[in-house]
């Protein structure tokens, strides 16, 4: 039992985590092909997705016009999460994510459990996106060639559909543009984002001239309660911003680059929500939201159509929602198979995972799994009931964030940080705790899904993980003093050559 509860706490280090990253024990490493702009709008499009255009039909009816603040409490919350994000990307600028952060403060076992947590927030959330890409689909070819597919193909199981080939194929479509690269996918996905930008900033100056001020005059009719039930639901929308950090492999100046390229990607995602939210309810009185959701109707388009007496916008407006959910699949399946590369390197999941083609840069084999299993998921399960775990798996796993931010700099002080969370401890208190909030106002069933997930998270681990650990077998974690490749792990900071710590150990500092 002693022996077990070791390797559960083991910390995985800082300098050997950097020294891996850059393919000293892994075989070929992947390539650092995005800058900036190139990863700002990644983020962009992995939160920009269908939400905004449907989340209004949903959270108005409970908040009424002040879902305008459930934004802003939504954005506060995620705000908070991204500044401990922002300093823990610059710290360990690895492939990864929250997994990676956890495995070097929390330990193995809750980085092991943090990693399905955030499997779970990006299966669902790629197959529960891929299943309306055909609705919309749909509505694009019936207004320009009177086209539509057949229910039975198109729409998901429990809802009319028996296999939803369209979530399918845009799927094995994301899947195969990821699989030919980072750079290719990064130039596609720069082009989908500047599009639904552009559709939502049209759609906010179109509302805007129907503008009602009399929309806001009962402003909060079911008080502060409506404003945070309906926070728990918009947060749904800012989901998917910490796929900026699973790519810190494949960024040029990943301590630059990551940090900034969340403070961006959030700016740029709450300026552009609240935006929507205020034209939206201002051109439309808050009663019509609920029956237009309870229909089936996309609202924006809705709104769109009423303002302009024309089909055209509609349309306008849906073909950026499959533009949208096209990246949204594309850079919600990046993160993911980044996710299993990193537990692969480290002997948390099996080897496949993490090799890495010598020509494209690209962990190809791991791709085609993710894409397949996620594809058969959207195609074949109803999915109407897990939307919601994709918000519980993003709130434990911020949770972990702001656990990490305050471990890692009891461990390992001195590490180069190039942004540290203002107010601290404060920030990242009130990060886990508004994520806790937020996590308790789901349903309860989604606290039962999600606990008997990571049931099955702990049987695997106990069952696999644990045992092919690297950590578990190395030499260097016995005392020898030496990584298992053979050698001293290289130093972060510049300085000589220092050994990993044996098992149990605190984190040697950087």
């Amino acid at each position: 039992m002693g022996s077990m509860a070791g390797e559960i706490r083991r910390r995985k280090p800082l300098d050997r985590m950097i020294a891996e990253s850059e393919g000293d024990y892994s075989g070929p490493p992947l390539r650092r092909t995005m800058g900036l702009w190139q990863l700002t709008l990644l983020g962009i499009s992995s939160v920009v997705g269908t939400g905004i255009f449907f989340v209004l039909g949903t959270t108005v009816p409970k908040a009424g016009p002040s879902v305008v603040l459930s934004f802003a409490v939504a954005a506060v919350v995620a705000g908070l999460g991204a500044l401990c994000y922002v300093e823990l990307a610059g710290a360990v600028p690895v492939s990864g994510s929250t997994y990676s952060y956890a495995y070097a403060s929390l330990g193995e076992g809750v980085a092991y459990l943090v990693a399905w947590c955030l499997i779970l927030e990006y299966g669902v959330a790629v197959s529960t996106v891929a299943v309306s890409w055909g609705q919309y689909l749909n509505e694009v070819t019936d207004t320009l060639f009177g086209v539509t597919l057949p229910d039975a193909v198109s729409q998901p199981p429990g809802a009319g559909g028996v296999v939803n080939v369209p979530a399918l194929a845009v799927v094995l479509l994301c899947s195969l543009l990821l699989a030919r690269g980072t750079r290719e996918s990064a130039a596609v996905n720069t082009v989908m984002v500047c599009v639904k930008i552009g559709v939502l900033v049209f759609f906010v100056a179109v509302a805007l001239t129907a503008f009602d001020s009399d929309n806001f005059s009962d402003f909060a009719p079911h008080g502060a309660s409506g404003i945070t039930v309906a926070a728990s639901g918009v947060f749904f929308s800012y989901v998917g911003f910490d796929a900026v950090s699973t790519a810190g492999e494949e960024v040029r100046n990943p301590r630059r680059t990551i940090p900034l390229a969340l403070l961006l990607t959030l700016l740029t995602v709450t300026a552009l929500y609240t935006a929507v939210a205020v034209a939206g309810v201002g051109a439309q009185e808050t009663d019509r939201f609920g029956e237009q959701a309870d229909a089936g109707q996309a609202v924006l388009a809705e709104i769109l159509r009423d303002v302009t007496g024309a089909g055209w916008s509609a349309l306008l407006l849906s073909v950026g929602a499959v533009v949208s959910i096209f990246s949204v699949v594309l850079v919600t399946l990046f993160g993911q198979t980044r996710i299993l590369f990193s537990m692969a390197r480290d002997g948390l999941v099996p080897e496949v995972f993490r090799r890495v083609d010598r020509k494209r840069h690209s962990p190809v084999h791991n791709t085609w799994i993710v894409g397949a299993g996620v594809g058969l998921l959207a195609a074949f399960v109803p999915l109407q009931h897990l939307a919601d775990l994709t918000s519980m798996g993003t709130l434990i796993a911020f949770v972990a964030v702001a656990a990490a931010v305050v471990v890692l700099r009891r461990i390992a002080p001195d590490a180069p940080r190039p942004f540290k969370v203002p107010l601290y401890p404060v920030t990242p208190v009130l990060s886990a705790a508004a994520c806790l909030y937020l996590a308790y106002l789901l349903p309860g069933v989604t606290w039962t899904l999600f606990l008997l997930w990571l049931a099955l998270a702990s049987g695997l681990y106990l069952a696999f993980g644990r045992r092919h650990s690297r950590l578990r077998g190395d030499a260097a974690f016995r005392g020898s003093g030496t990584a298992a490749a053979g050698g001293p792990v290289p130093s972060v900071t510049g300085g000589p050559a220092v050994p990993p710590a044996d098992e149990g150990e605190s984190m040697p500092r950087a």
